[in-house]
Parts: C-alpha cells; structure tokens; sequence
C-alpha cells in the first residue's frame, strides 16, 4: 500500500507542476513567416494582357482516341427509348384534396378569379376531388409558381406525379 500511495503522491506532484502559471512577458510574439510565402513572378511593365494573349502560339490538338462510333451508338439508344416513352417524372401542385366535391368546385373557381394567369384541373380519383395546377419537370420550376400560390391558398403543396410528354 505504500508504493501505492507514494505513486498517487508522484502523480500529484507531476500534475500540479505542469499546471503552474506561466509567467507574463512584456515582449509581443512577433515570428518572420515571409520565407514560406510563394513568390510571384509579375509580367513586364510594357506587356498587357491582350498583347500576352497575341503573342501566344497555339497549336491544333489532334484527337487520338476516337469514340464517335461508340458515342453515336448510345445517343441512338437514348433516342429510341425517348421515343417510345410516354411519361415523365415531374411535379404538380396540388391545392385541393378531399370528398366534397362543391369545396372543389369552390377551389377551381377561387382560382380561375384570383388567378387568372394558372388553370386549375379538377380531377376524380376515387374516392377524392382533388384540383391541381402545372406540370412541372423540377421542383425548381414548380417553387416560384407554389410561393404565388400558398399566398391564396395555404394548403397548396408540391406532389410527384407522372406527366405524360405526348
């Protein structure tokens, strides 16, 4: 026990030494870090930029891996799945959903009047009306149009749905 207690006492010790203040110096800390600067050439007085760049020789780059074949052959892939492709991701906004079909009605009309500039669709998917305007491809396009709108109707939300391209 008392190689223990002498440990403890030289731990106490050791701490309380590394602990002690510092004392303050008048002198400010002042260290010269101009050596590790990167240096900068700066052009000759006389040059500008726009004679630097007619002075320039450029030389034409030969291409030495030709991929046209390939990148021809996956455009015309894209292509065909574009063209035999009928609907898109997109977003809609949504400003009505519920059963009553006279608040949904009441909803198309409160937008036809206040905002002239958007149609609204009143569609029945049973068992819900719900009236939504645009067809957007991002939600990007689709928020400055919802902003406009949660002004006249708070419950105007974004929803995903597909949007038929043809």
């Amino acid at each position: 026990m008392n190689t223990m207690s002498r440990n403890i006492s030289l731990v106490l010790v050791a701490l309380l030494a590394g602990c002690a203040v510092q004392k303050p110096t008048d002198k400010p800390y002042y260290e010269n870090l101009s050596v590790h600067r990167p240096k900068v050439i700066l052009p000759a007085e006389n040059t500008t930029p726009d004679t630097a760049k007619q002075t320039k020789v450029t030389t034409p780059v030969v291409p030495t891996h030709h991929v046209n074949e390939k990148v021809d052959a996956v455009l015309d892939s894209i292509d065909r799945f574009n063209q035999i492709r009928k609907f898109v991701d997109g977003y809609t906004i949504q400003i009505y959903s519920g059963q009553n079909r006279e608040q949904a009605m009441e909803a198309k009309k409160k937008m036809t009047t206040e905002l002239p500039e958007y149609t609204a669709n009143l569609e029945y998917l049973q068992p819900k009306f719900r009236v939504t305007i645009g067809k957007y491809y991002t939600k990007l396009e689709a928020n400055s149009d919802l902003v406009k709108l949660r002004k006249s109707f708070s419950a105007a939300i974004l929803v995903p749905e597909k949007i038929q391209v043809r």
